[in-house]
């Protein structure tokens, strides 16, 4: 008997396997993700208004310390979506509705808002979107603020672009720091705090809360 359920491409995955294909459900909560990464860049923005002056009196690379909260989105949105291109996707939609909004970077902060998703991307895809632990998700962080230190660092538009070499190093060690800690951690703990509560239950990370810390 001929199994004709591949050709009229309804065949499911084997068991083991993992569906990668981005779902109606998947692309309204990765924008939801998005939209309040947004909220959350604008938000970010004006507290590094305030911090600026006297961070950068003191030491300006431990402005780097603040930048973990512009890469939620990135890290979040993986651990939850759990597809490929979600990191990138939610970090670079948050970046667009923080433009909307009215960001002091400019159109530079698509540009930061890109890198930094990819930074967090590559370390899933390196692992071929296998795991979301604790530790995947510190790297995964880490990621995304290497690639936002390098942007700020040596690219054209770097706000920093004029530091030092030692004094660019410790930025990017500072903000990928900080992207660990905060984009990292808090995301890996917000999401199994959200699976407790039942909302994932028609996505992929609806076992976050019972999934082994480090394995």
């Amino acid at each position: 008997m001929t199994d004709t359920s591949a050709k009229h491409g309804s065949a499911k995955p084997m068991l083991g396997q993992r569906n990668y294909n981005w779902r109606v459900v998947d692309i309204v909560v990765a924008a939801l993700i998005a939209v309040a990464g947004g909220v959350i860049f604008w938000a970010w923005s004006q507290g590094a208004n305030v911090i600026s002056a006297p961070v950068n009196a003191f030491y300006p690379p431990l402005t780097g310390l603040y930048a973990g909260g512009w890469m939620i989105p990135a890290v979040l949105g993986m651990l939850i979506i759990r597809k490929p291109g979600a990191a990138l996707f939610c970090e670079t939609v948050a970046a667009t509705g923080e433009l909307i909004m009215g960001s002091q970077y400019g159109t530079t902060v698509l540009i930061s808002g890109v890198l930094q998703g990819l930074g967090a991307e590559l370390v899933f895809a390196a692992i071929l979107y296998r795991k979301f632990n604790l530790p995947v998700s510190l790297l995964a962080g880490a990621g995304a603020g290497l690639f936002g230190g390098l942007n700020d660092s040596f690219l054209p538009w770097g706000w920093n672009i004029a530091y030092a070499a030692g004094d660019k190093l410790a930025y990017i060690v500072f903000m990928a720091i900080s992207a660990a800690v905060i984009a990292g951690a808090l995301s890996w703990l917000a999401t199994r705090g959200l699976a407790k509560t039942g909302v994932l239950s028609s996505l992929a990370s609806r076992k976050a809360a019972t999934e082994p810390v480090f394995s």
